[in-house]
C-alpha cells in the first residue's frame, strides 16, 4: 500500500534568525534535518514525499534536496500561501504570516490520495516513531464511519525542549487507559534543573511535568481527513474576530475539537527518542554534535540521500 510523508516546510522562523533553518545544514556531509527524517520515513516503508513549501522556497528546496530525493522516491511540492483563502475571502490587510499548520496541510487536498504522515521540516523525531505511525496507518488506511482514526507520535517532554530558549508544545491530556483526550498547545515552555516550566508574563515560572506526552507536529491519517480541514478552515476562516492578525489555524486545536465533539479517535504511540530541532540560531551547534554522534556510532551512513 502506498503512503507518503508529508513534510510542512513553509514555517517562516523568525526566531532562527538570517537564512532559512529548514534548509540548514547539520550533518557532516552537509545532510539537513529532513535528509533524516525522509532516510527514517523511506525505511519505515513510506515511498511518496510532499513538501509543503512558500513558493519563494520553491528553487532553494528543489536544489538542496528535492533533486536528490527524486532520484529514491517521487516527489510532489504544495505552496502554502497567505492568500490561499476559500471563496471570495481577503486577506486582512496587515497580515504577514500564513494561517497556521491546518492550513499547510490543508494545502495537500489535491495532492495526496493515500494515508499519510505529517511531520515539521526542522525536527528530527527517531527511526521508531516512523516505524509505528507506519504500522498504523497500514492497519488504518481509510475511513468509512464513525470516529476518524488517527495516531500521534507521543514524546516524553523532557527530550523535546532547547537550551537555548522557549518552545511551543502540545501537551497530552491522557485518560486513565492511556487514550488521547485532549491536546493543549502550550507556549513559553522552557527547560529548568527541575525539569520543565511555563514562562509566565510577570517572569516567575509555573513547573510542568517533564514527563508528560507531548505532540511534535507528527500526525498520521486518512486521506479523507483533507476534507475534514477543508470545512474545518472555512468554518474557522468565519470565527477570526476582526483585527485579530495572529488567528493561527493548528492541527493541535483542531485535534482536540474532534476528540471533544467524539468526531476523532486518536491514537497516541509513544517514542522515548530524543527531539532534535533548531529553534534559534544557537541550537545548531548541539543539533550538528548529535547527528555527528549517530554517524559515528552508525546509526546512519554518511553522506545519506546523496
Amino acid at each position: 500500500m502506498d503512503t507518503a510523508l508529508v513534510i510542512m516546510a513553509a514555517g517562516i522562523g523568525s526566531r532562527f534568525g538570517q537564512g532559512i533553518k529548514q534548509l540548514e545544514p547539520v550533518g557532516p556531509a552537509g545532510e539537513i534535518i529532513m535528509d533524516y527524517s525522509i532516510h527514517d520515513a523511506l525505511e519505515a516503508g513510506f515511498n511518496r514525499i510532499v513538501f509543503i513549501i512558500r513558493k519563494d522556497l520553491e528553487k532553494d528546496s528543489r536544489e538542496i534536496i528535492g533533486s536528490r530525493i527524486e532520484k529514491v522516491a517521487p516527489v510532489t511540492y504544495v505552496f502554502q500561501e497567505l492568500s490561499d483563502l476559500p471563496g471570495d475571502r481577503k486577506v486582512p490587510a496587515d497580515r504577514k504570516k500564513p494561517w497556521g499548520t491546518g492550513q499547510a496541510v490543508l494545502s495537500c487536498l489535491h495532492a495526496v490520495d493515500v494515508p499519510f504522515v505529517v511531520i515539521n521540516a526542522d525536527d528530527y523525531y527517531g527511526k521508531e516513531a516512523f516505524v509505528q505511525l507506519h504500522d498504523f496507518l497500514l492497519q488504518h488506511p481509510s475511513h468509512s464511519q464513525g470516529p476518524y482514526p488517527i495516531c500521534m507520535a507521543g514524546f516524553i517532554l523532557k527530550n523535546t525542549l532547547s537550551d537555548n530558549g522557549t518552545v511551543t508544545r502540545g501537551i497530552c491530556r491522557l485518560d486513565e487507559e492511556g487514550s488521547l483526550v485532549g491536546v493543549d498547545e502550550t507556549r513559553s515552555i522552557m527547560k529548568t534543573d527541575e525539569g520543565a516550566a511555563v514562562l509566565l508574563p510577570d517572569g516567575t515560572n509555573k513547573p510542568l511535568d517533564a514527563e508528560s506526552y507531548v505532540s511534535m507536529n507528527m500526525w498520521g491519517f486518512t486521506p479523507d481527513f483533507l476534507q475534514v480541514l477543508q470545512k474545518g478552515f472555512e468554518d474557522f476562516l468565519d470565527h477570526v474576530p476582526d483585527g485579530d492578525l495572529k488567528a493561527e489555524y493548528l492541527l493541535p486545536d483542531i485535534i482536540d475539537g474532534m476528540i471533544q465533539k467524539g468526531e476523532a479517535n486518536v491514537v497516541l504511540l509513544p517514542t522515548p527518542d530524543r527531539w532534535f530541532g533548531i529553534t534559534y540560531q544557537e541550537d545548531k551547534y548541539a543539533v550538528k554534535q548529535a547527528f555527528t554522534e549517530l554517524v559515528e556510532k552508525g546509526f546512519y551512513p554518511a553522506g545519506i540521500n546523496r
